[in-house]
């Protein structure tokens, strides 16, 4: 019988809310092998939210073909999940949600637009960054409310993506906003509208992929049927074969 769903969460949404949605078996922001040890508890299916990248080998486009091709769903959704899915949906890698499909559609095409600092897993993956793709989407939205000008909101949407992702903060923005010019009183009361108008699309993301997963179990839709033949390169059995020797 298959194990239940693995989900690999971080930063995006503490594991706590996540059981509402789902009962999966929640592990860390997925790194590079993780995937492949997931496939061999073949479970009923594998979501990926947030993973490591830059300090921490990120996980491989191969490790998730090689989960389609043993017949084991693989989907993504916010973070690491939505730029892998966008990758690898020609190859059955399912994406949910509007990051998913901003990647797919072009609109998005960085890494940094997902990317954030955060803190350990025992203080709960706290965030000590701002994710652009969450600028975006609260800046459309203060426009859309009239607390912005279509003028600020491109200014402010340009300052955020010049900065670094680790140095991205709403703090740092509305700083580096007057410093350029921006009217002072116009970021104060964009700052006081943050307090109930600030988004987070990658939350959202989260809980609809969830959402999804949970309905697709429910209905037993939850089905891959690859439209490729997976390759056992050299590299790919340097990297594996220790992994998949130890199946029982």
């Amino acid at each position: 019988m298959s194990h239940p769903v693995i989900v690999f969460l971080g930063p995006t949404l503490a594991s706590s809310h996540a059981r509402r949605v789902l009962e999966a078996d929640y592990r860390g922001p997925v790194a590079q092998g993780d995937v492949l040890r997931a496939v061999m508890e073949r479970p009923a299916a594998i979501a990926i939210i947030d993973g490591y990248f830059a300090n921490v080998p990120s996980v491989w486009h191969k490790e998730i073909l090689y989960a389609l091709s043993q017949g084991i769903p693989v989907l993504g959704a916010a973070s690491m999940g939505a730029l892998r899915a966008a990758e690898l949906h020609p190859f059955g890698m399912q994406g949910v949600g509007a990051i998913f499909q901003a990647y797919v559609d072009g609109r998005l095409e960085d890494d940094d637009e997902v990317a954030v600092t955060h803190g350990p897993a025992e203080l709960g993956y706290p965030l000590l960054s701002e994710a652009m793709v969450n600028i975006r989407r609260t800046l459309s939205d203060a426009m859309a409310a009239e607390v912005l000008t279509s003028h600020d909101r491109s200014h402010l949407q340009r300052i955020a993506k010049d900065l670094p992702y680790q140095d991205r903060s709403y703090g740092r923005l509305l700083r580096d906003a007057v410093d350029e010019g921006l009217d002072a009183g116009a970021m104060e009361h964009f700052r006081g509208w943050l307090a109930h108008g600030r988004a987070d699309q990658k939350r959202e993301d989260a809980l609809a992929l969830l959402s999804f997963l949970g309905q697709g179990l429910h209905e037993g839709s939850l089905k891959v049927q690859p439209g490729f033949a997976f390759e056992h390169t050299f590299m790919w059995e340097k990297v594996a074969r220790p992994l998949l020797s130890t199946r029982a």
